[in-house]
């Protein structure tokens, strides 16, 4: 799987504002296919893999939202026991570090979507790439 472009989405810390977010991206017919959010220093933040970078772009600067688009290593993974200790201990093996993940669904599959923000993203996607659970 090629590496992925990843939003990161700084929210008002209050009831709503991820909702309305979301809103906006979906009334552009815009899926996330995999999220994580949560609150650091009095801001919230999200991450975001979305199926149109570009009009995600247009919609988070129609709404006045700071972002920043970063590439990030993943992995499409069986939905079964073991699958994602599998792909962290191929990176744990190969010698990088992962910063933070999370998980959604690949596009058009039952496949689990691993993201992975690490400090090296070239070895960090073929290691991911090589995995026999990858597809």
């Amino acid at each position: 799987m090629p590496r992925m472009k990843e939003f990161t989405v700084t929210i008002l810390d209050k009831p709503g504002a991820l909702a309305r977010c979301f809103a906006a991206l979906a009334e552009q017919g815009i899926n996330i296919y995999a999220f994580q959010s949560f609150v650091e220093e009095g801001e919230s933040l999200a991450r975001l893999i979305v199926s149109d970078n570009l009009a995600t772009m247009k919609v988070l600067g129609r709404l006045g939202m700071i972002f920043e688009q970063t590439e990030v290593a993943a992995a499409s993974l069986e939905h079964r026991p073991g699958a994602l200790a599998s792909a962290a201990a191929a990176l744990g093996d190969g010698g990088i570090n992962i910063d933070y993940s999370y998980c959604g669904f690949e596009p058009g599959s039952n496949h689990a979507l691993a993201v992975f923000g690490v400090d090296n993203l070239s070895k960090a996607t073929a290691l991911l790439d090589a995995l026999p659970t990858a597809q």
